[in-house]
């Protein structure tokens, strides 16, 4: 009974803890903090703590960084190797596993980098800052489905799905693009010693070697760091890393029912005790039942399941409050309204609508792709301006992307300003477009 009464406790905690839309509420709650923070008389303590240093090495082979860098390669690498979970998963058995649903979706997320990015280059052409064209290029999903959630049960399924498709797609470009156009100079020896742990990983997925230890030690321990030391971004190890995670199960559906029955019937052979503690042979029966389960999920899964609240409620909400301090103090409209600023800003408020909408419209008119059957044209126009919520991926490209803190800062500037602009438009479309409760 006591034990009934804890489940009751806890199981609003752990809904709220697997939803995504939850999470965009409370990096929203973050973001805000961190411009209040960075606003107030503690202000400085707050910049200067992400710039506080320390290293990890090993054999003499020491890496040093600030607490800021490490939230951008370690802390965020664990975000791509949840996309990397999210994406394999989405090809082998979800929505990108079937061209005809994937089609639309994926045609959105390219168009939905492509304009973007046109847009952020007309700003920037022939300048440095040009550097930056990857800035409006991704949406995040925490932050539209959870304005999405505002909306409560009058959002269809095929809404959501449609949304969470697209952002992943969007993620898989940004990866691409972070891979190949914002490497720094490669060390060749550690990039070979990073293919040659992506190996041993792919072999024992191979072999059929399914224990989450091998792969994270191997994983963070071998490809992370080796990575991290190359020139590559971390990040991308992360990804990688994911893709090589076992997505099979070692009994199929009948296999696992059948037995699962088998122990049940000789679970509820054995006499009953009448106390709390189970008889051997029940706890015997416990175990495999246990064991049972285990081979009937997939590590993939079963990772993506464990990973998904920490990157939601620990990661991006860290990594918001360390990029989200914009200090306004001194600033003004002329350092405001930049090239920089104006290129995120219209590249993602207005691009981002733009390639979504207009991508989606060519690939329907030209009979390549149609739309989900409670799904409207309208309805795609709401979720594309939202999907010019930029702000995780962008505020981490502009890292990657602008060495200078004053950009940087006019960067950011247009990221939060868009950001917020697409949600409250974004909200205020759907809310028009999507039938009311209790309509048709």
């Amino acid at each position: 009974m006591k034990f009934e009464k804890i489940d009751t406790l806890l199981k609003p905690f752990n809904s709220f803890i697997h939803s995504e839309s939850t999470a965009g509420i409370f990096l929203l709650v973050c973001s805000v903090t961190a411009l209040a923070i960075s606003n107030s008389p503690w202000g400085d303590a707050y910049h200067h703590l992400w710039e506080y240093e320390f290293s990890i090495g090993f054999a003499g082979h020491v890496v040093s960084n600030t607490l800021h860098h490490w939230i951008s390669d370690g802390l965020m690498a664990m975000f791509f190797f949840v996309v990397g979970l999210e994406l394999k998963r989405e090809i082998m058995g979800g929505e990108l596993s079937s061209p005809r649903n994937a089609i639309l979706p994926l045609a959105a997320a390219v168009g939905g980098m492509v304009v973007p990015a046109l847009i952020y280059a007309f700003f920037n052409y022939g300048k440095p800052s040009l550097s930056g064209w990857g800035i409006p290029m991704a949406t995040d999903i925490a932050f539209a489905l959870g304005v999405l959630s505002l909306l409560g049960n009058r959002v269809p399924l095929s809404v959501k799905i449609f949304l969470t498709a697209l952002a992943i797609a969007d993620d898989l470009g940004a990866v691409l693009v972070i891979a190949i156009f914002y490497t720094s100079e490669i060390s060749t020896i550690n990039l070979a010693t990073g293919v040659a742990f992506m190996a041993v990983l792919l072999t024992a997925n191979y072999l059929g070697v399914r224990s989450t230890l091998f792969y994270g030690i191997v994983g963070i321990g071998g490809l992370w760091l080796a990575f991290l030391m190359s020139g590559v971004h971390a990040t991308v190890a992360g990804v990688l890393a994911a893709l090589t995670i076992p997505a099979r199960t070692k009994i199929d559906e009948i296999g696992f029912t059948r037995r699962l029955r088998l122990y049940v019937t000789e679970f509820e052979r054995i006499p009953p005790n009448n106390v709390s503690l189970l008889e051997p042979e029940q706890l015997h029966l416990v175990e495999k039942i246990k064991s049972l389960t285990k081979a009937a999920g997939t590590p993939l899964q079963q990772l993506e399941h464990a990973l998904h609240p920490v990157v939601l409620f620990v990661v991006m909400p860290v990594f918001a409050l360390a990029n989200a301090g914009i200090s306004f103090e001194g600033m003004t409209i002329q350092g405001v309204v930049t090239s920089v600023s104006m290129g995120v800003f219209w590249g993602l408020l207005l691009g981002k609508f733009v390639g979504v909408v207009g991508a989606s419209w060519l690939f329907i008119k030209m009979g390549w792709a149609q739309l989900p059957g409670d799904m409207t044209f309208k309805t795609i126009c709401g979720l594309g301006m939202l999907a010019g919520i930029g702000f995780t991926m962008s505020l981490f490209i502009t890292n990657l992307a602008l060495q200078s803190p004053v950009v940087a800062l006019e960067a950011k500037t247009g990221i939060l300003t868009a950001s917020l602009l697409a949600g409250i438009a974004g909200f205020l479309m759907l809310n028009k477009t999507l039938p009311k409760i209790g309509q048709a």
